[in-house]
C-alpha cells in the first residue's frame, strides 16, 4: 500500500514538474511525502525480519540518509530565504524526525539483546542511541507549547494542559517514552550519566545533524529523567484512564535516581 502511495505521489510530482506550474514548496512537500511512504515500506521489512544482524545496520544508515534528504534539499535550495519548517511545515518535519528516531529505537531495541555484537560494537550502539534521542527530542520541539492566558479559551482543561506541555499527538508522547528508554539503555551500557562527546564516532548518517556540529553533548541520565518524568506526569494527569502504561517508565526513573546517588 505504501509503495503504491509513494509511486503515485512520485508520478504526480513528475507531472507537475513537467508542467512547471506548481510552486517549489508544493513540489518539495510532495517529494517528502513520497520519501515517507516508500521508506515506511522498507522499515516494516526490517522489523518483520527482526533487523538481520549482518545487514540491518547498513540498511538503517541508508534509510536515515534518505529521510534526511528532504530537509537537506530545502536547506540547499532555500536556506537564504526560508527555514525548512516554513517550506515543509511542522507536520512533515515532525514525521521525518520521528521516523528516524523511531527507526533507531527499534534497531537498538533488537541490537541490545545480541550480546556478542554489543560487546564488539558498543560504540556504534551508543552512537545510535545518541542520534535516536536527538531526532526524537528535535521532533518534539518543532511546535511551541500553547501559552495559556486570558486570550486562550479551552473548555477541556486536560486538552489545555497537554497543549501547554507541547504534546499535540500520541506520537509526541511516544517520542518522550522512546527517548527516555534509549537514555536508560545508554546508562545500562556504560553511560554513567556523564555528558559525553561522540565526535570521534563514525556517523550513522552523513547528514546527521549531530555530525555536522562535530561535537554534541548528551547526558543520558538527565535527559532520560526529564523525558520520563514528563511522560509519567501527563499519563497520570490529563491522560489518566486512557490506556497509557507508566510502570516501565517508573522503573527506569528509579534506575536514574539510583545512578545519581
Amino acid at each position: 500500500v505504501f509503495l503504491a502511495k509513494g509511486s503515485a505521489t512520485l508520478d504526480k510530482l513528475k507531472d507537475l514538474c513537467n508542467k512547471g506550474k506548481e510552486c517549489p514548496s508544493m513540489l518539495l512537500q510532495l517529494y517528502t511525502q513520497a520519501v515517507l511512504d516508500i521508506t515506511y515500506f522498507e522499515e516494516n521489512q526490517l522489523v518483520d525480519e527482526d533487523f538481520p544482524e549482518e545487514s540491518s545496520l547498513q540498511k538503517v544508515k541508508e534509510l536515515i540518509s534518505i529521510l534526511s534528504e528532504p530537509e537537506d534539499l530545502v536547506q540547499e535550495l532555500c536556506w537564504i530565504l526560508f527555514q525548512p519548517i516554513s517550506i515543509l511545515g511542522a507536520e512533515l518535519l515532525e514525521c521525518l524526525y520521528w521516523r528516524r528516531g523511531a527507526l533507531l529505537y527499534m534497531y537498538c531495541h533488537t541490537a541490545k539483546e545480541r550480546n556478542e555484537w554489543l560487546r564488539e560494537s558498543i560504540t556504534i550502539f551508543r552512537k545510535c542511541l545518541h542520534d535516536g534521542v536527538h531526532y526524537l527530542m528535535k521532533m518534539i520541539s518543532f511546535r511551541y507549547p500553547l501559552q495559556l492566558n486570558e486570550d486562550v479559551s479551552l473548555q477541556d482543561k486536560d486538552t489545555a494542559r497537554l497543549l501547554s506541555e507541547g504534546i499535540f499527538s500520541d506520537t509526541h508522547l511516544l517520542a518522550m517514552m522512546y527517548s527516555g528508554e534509549m537514555c536508560y539503555w545508554g546508562l545500562q551500557h556504560g553511560g554513567e550519566g556523564k555528558q559525553e562527546s561522540l565526535e570521534t564516532v563514525d556517523c550513522v548518517s552523513n547528514s546527521d545533524l549531530s555530525c555536522r556540529s562535530q561535537s554534541m553533548l548528551l547526558d543520558f541520565r538527565e535527559t532520560g529523567r526529564n523525558m520520563l518524568m514528563k511522560y509519567v506526569a501527563v499519563c497520570e494527569g490529563p491522560l489518566k484512564g486512557q490506556g497509557w502504561n507508566t510502570a516501565t517508565a517508573k522503573q527506569m526513573l528509579c534506575y536514574f535516581v539510583k545512578c545519581q546517588s
